[in-house]
């Protein structure tokens, strides 16, 4: 028997929860509170979509308790994600780090072939339709908007996202949803998102990128990082911004593959190979110019008009010290219409792993970035979009 299921948000997990509980014969609407679905979809990757990562496993999320992502991860993870796509037309690849795009490097076809998926399955879309509260009736539910409309349905699905990307529809009205319902919500902070630091040294370096091991107190991430005019910025940052809790200081490693004694020897023999060179040009061809003359001043190695000749036993340990550890100072992150993910959200502890069901109210689910699972920068945090919306739409209505 077709019963009617809401789905609260178009996004990722909400698109995909929506098309498999209309594959299972229900009658399915989105209630979408932007203009149109799937904006922050498009906006991923850059504008490519990173749709999954070939590496995907319990070690890439965070929450309290990321062992929650087993149910999806037992029954639809990358491979399933990957075939149906397939089947929806998308050719795939797999870049650096088993990040996976669109062959076509197309955001835009990711959402298309889920929007032609949804219309040949009947599924409603209802635009413009920003949900105020959900209320139990003694059957069902009634979804309600902030102008007063009102729509029934047998089931809900809260796929709201979190509070990242606000100008993309996530303000976080799934969390108030939730919580009338008894549900609690941990402490909310922006995630994958540009570290602040002070700036005396970065705002010279502003646009300048670099591939440095980034240290964050236990944590390390090595890749891209792009120095900006209020701290550091770049995919390892990115990942690295989840684990800031009370750290102070995050470093870079800008010669990894170099270690501190290595460094004092190629750094000594470069100064006698070149003794008329100045302390000002002195790491040309070694770093970018203005990360050369930033790394000097930082380690109080002035001026720079000295022939690095000059240089002492103790001024070269420093530097290479500096170069393996560049402290700099945590001020905070960028905001939340920075942040690319939410991390916190609705406690797992009282939905069922295996379904989204709510443990507290049946026929309430919840997918996504909602719950309090967050991934790291890489395509994992579509993939936990996708395995949730699935396991909650072939749930539904059961």
């Amino acid at each position: 028997m077709s019963k009617k299921i809401a789905v609260i948000g178009g996004g990722a997990s909400g698109l995909f929860a929506a098309i498999f509980a209309a594959q299972n014969g229900n009658s399915v609407t989105i209630y979408e509170s932007g203009e149109r679905v799937g904006r922050k979809i498009l906006a991923t990757g850059n504008g490519r979509c990173n749709m999954t990562n070939m590496n995907a496993d319990i070690e890439n999320y965070h929450g309290r308790n990321p062992k929650f992502i087993m149910g999806a991860r037992n029954k639809f993870w990358v491979e399933e994600t990957l075939e149906f796509f397939s089947e929806l037309g998308i050719v795939s690849k797999t870049e650096d780090e088993g990040k996976v795009y669109p062959y076509s490097d197309q955001a835009s076809a990711v959402l298309d072939v889920l929007r032609f998926r949804l219309d040949s399955l009947g599924v409603k879309i209802v635009t413009s339709f920003e949900v105020e509260k959900v209320k139990k009736k003694k059957s069902g539910f009634n979804v309600i908007s902030y102008n007063g409309q009102s729509e029934y349905a047998d089931s809900v699905i809260v796929a709201t996202g979190g509070k990242a990307a606000p100008n993309l529809g996530s303000k976080g009205v799934g969390y108030e949803i939730l919580e009338s319902f008894g549900h609690k919500v941990t402490e909310l902070s922006p995630s994958l998102v540009q570290i602040k630091t002070e700036t005396d040294v970065v705002k010279k370096l502003k646009g300048i990128k670099l591939n440095a091991n980034v240290s964050l107190g236990n944590f390390k991430e090595y890749g891209e990082v792009l120095f900006t005019e209020y701290g550091l910025s770049g995919p390892a940052v990115f990942s690295l911004s989840s684990r800031l809790k009370n750290q102070k200081t995050i470093s870079l490693d800008i010669m990894s593959e170099y270690s501190e004694d290595e460094l004092y020897d190629m750094i000594s023999v470069r100064m006698y190979q070149n003794p008329k060179i100045t302390l000002e040009n002195f790491f040309v061809g070694m770093f970018n110019k203005r990360v050369g003359q930033a790394l000097l001043k930082y380690c109080g190695i002035e001026p720079l008009s000295r022939y690095a000749v000059t240089l002492g036993e103790k001024e070269i340990r420093r530097i290479c010290s500096t170069i393996k550890k560049w402290n700099f100072k945590i001020t905070g992150t960028m905001s939340w219409n920075n942040a690319q993910v939410t991390k916190g959200g609705v406690i797992t502890d009282d939905f069922n792993p295996n379904t989204m069901e709510s443990k507290l109210v049946n026929g309430l689910y919840a997918t996504g970035e909602v719950l309090d699972i967050d991934g790291d920068c890489g395509g994992y945090n579509l993939q936990w979009a996708w395995s949730s919306g699935y396991l909650a739409g072939i749930s539904v209505g059961k």
